[in-house]
């Protein structure tokens, strides 16, 4: 029991720092990338100088989240003169919190045996051949768990909106609620159809479903199995992450700062630093479930098993490093993707915005779903 509290202490902790950690290097690479876009420098003011000396660290403006982080916490917090207290001080923490708590499903890795990782020592003494998925909640339902605790974060939002008492805050809660309730319908049938494609709801099987390969050589990745459904997931994914071209809760040229306009300090910091670590935790949802997660093409907890039989045996240390590697490099590739769409794309009109999601994406939706269902069917009849 010790052991496992141990273990998954240690996961917990590995999340969080995964999270904030990315959260806080996507902010960098926000302003970096749209800087390139745009034929700028970018941020490269934040420096750390070495003592005693005149050099300065920049590091290409990697100090910059730092600094905003600084500043958010050393701020003062100013509030309005009429609202509602408890609700205007729990919203920020009710729009941050589901976030982090969806990651938990979400497998970061393969499997862990802490008695394995070295040849010898307290390590297979104290663990022995114990094993853990690598994941902080391995939950048979781990596809409805996420669903259900996603949805939670608007209450956050409207919450800020309505207890700001400010008109432009309650405009922005009030786009907020009927854009993310929108996209969420599409984000569920996205994930349904994937649901019948492997047949289960859970998250850490669907990885182990996608490690093999198809016709021999094409990786058994769910965006090969369901590409359209891929589609839909990142499109529903960033418009739960109120990005452009679905920005319309917080579209600075109309509503200031939309459903936090009211917010100063580290209030404010907590719903920016919210939004980044959507952006972490909708990508690694995009890897897991369509990318293969932490799966590398023939890599297996033994090695590498080629086409052929020929094969590479690597110690657990290596391949346990490897799969938490793999899925860092493409969590962080799907992040910069989501945001080079951000700075592509102009932003919808808010008519636009609903027609696109219920008259477009939810009519796709339903037809993959129907389509997938039928050939589920058919497939297993014919077995």
């Amino acid at each position: 029991m010790t052991q496992d509290l141990i273990v998954y202490l240690l996961f917990m902790s590995y999340a969080i720092a995964f999270m904030v950690g990315l959260a806080t290097i996507f902010t960098w690479v926000e302003r970096k990338q749209s800087a390139i876009m745009a034929d700028r420098i970018g941020a490269n003011r934040a420096y750390i100088r070495i003592p005693y000396t005149q050099v300065k660290l920049t590091c290409m403006g990697l100090f910059h989240g730092l600094a905003d982080g600084a500043k958010m916490l050393l701020k003062e917090n100013f509030t309005p003169t009429t609202y509602d207290s408890f609700c205007y001080n729990l919203a920020p923490w009710l729009a941050a919190t589901p976030v982090l708590l969806v990651f938990a499903v979400v497998p970061f890795g393969g499997v862990l045996m802490p008695g394995h990782l070295f040849d010898a020592g307290l390590l297979r003494d104290y663990f022995g051949d114990r094993a853990y998925a690598m994941q902080v909640a391995n939950l048979d339902a781990g596809v409805l768990i996420m669903l259900s605790i996603s949805g939670v974060g608007i209450l956050g939002i409207m919450l800020a909106g309505w207890s700001s008492n400010n008109k432009f805050s309650m405009l922005g809660s009030a786009r907020a609620a009927s854009q993310m309730i929108s996209y969420e319908v599409v984000m569920g049938l996205a994930l349904i159809s994937l649901v019948v494609t492997f047949g289960t709801l859970d998250i850490g099987q669907m990885v182990r479903l996608q490690s093999g390969q198809m016709f021999g050589f094409l990786p058994a990745w769910g965006i090969f199995k369901q590409p359209l459904a891929f589609i839909l997931f990142l499109t529903a994914a960033i418009a739960e992450n109120k990005r452009v071209p679905f920005d319309l809760p917080e579209c600075e040229s109309e509503l200031v700062s939309g459903y936090f306009t009211e917010y100063t300090a580290m209030k404010m910091g907590l719903f920016m630093l919210s939004e980044f670590i959507t952006i972490v935790v909708a990508s690694a949802l995009l890897v897991t479930l369509f990318l293969g997660g932490c799966n590398l093409p023939y890599l297996n907890d033994a090695g590498f098993l080629f086409p052929g039989g020929s094969r590479i045996a690597l110690p657990h240390l290596a391949v346990v490093l490897l799969q938490l590697f793999t899925f860092l490099v493409k969590v962080f590739v799907a992040g910069c993707f989501m945001v080079q769409i951000r700075w592509t794309l102009p932003r919808f009109r808010y008519d636009q915005l609903l027609n696109f999601g219920w008259k477009i994406l939810m009519p796709l939706a339903a037809v993959n779903l129907v389509l997938t269902a039928l050939m589920r069917w058919f497939t297993l009849r014919m077995i």
